[in-house]
């Protein structure tokens, strides 16, 4: 599903085994065929209180196909992984995004420094992309 994504530089590629390594992050929609039909992955990071950062997570490999989109499949999908992160009790919530981020600020994120995310995902981002980073408070 996130293929036609990556093709066109909208998700990092990331190799089979990483969804299969990371497939309890995920959140996702399918057709009553079985056909996925959206996608959002939560991947936690633990408080560090040398650094006084709350436990905190990232958003990501978030795609919607392009059939389904503009009928609030995304918007479901961001829902559904902020009441997650709400029942995991973290304070906040990061994504990195190539594109305007719109869905995103539709639901309280803003732009964020480098500097108040966690260091282990920041160092991960490929700067030749050049994403913005988002950022909500919960």
């Amino acid at each position: 599903m996130s293929e036609p994504f990556v093709r066109s530089g909208a998700l990092c590629a990331r190799p089979l085994s990483l969804y299969v390594e990371d497939s309890a992050d995920f959140l996702v929609v399918d057709a009553p065929d079985g056909k996925l039909l959206g996608c959002l992955a939560l991947r936690t990071h633990p408080a560090s209180a040398d650094a006084g950062r709350a436990a905190s997570g990232i958003l990501y490999n978030f795609c919607v196909t392009p059939c389904s989109q503009g009928h609030g499949l995304g918007t479901k999908l961001l829902t559904a992984a902020m009441a997650r992160a709400n029942f995991l009790s973290l304070k906040a919530l990061f994504t990195a995004t190539t594109g305007s981020g719109e869905l995103f600020r539709r639901h309280g994120f803003a732009p964020a420094h480098v500097t108040a995310a966690p260091p282990a995902w920041v160092n991960s981002l490929s700067p030749e992309r050049n994403s913005q980073i988002l950022f909500r408070s919960l």
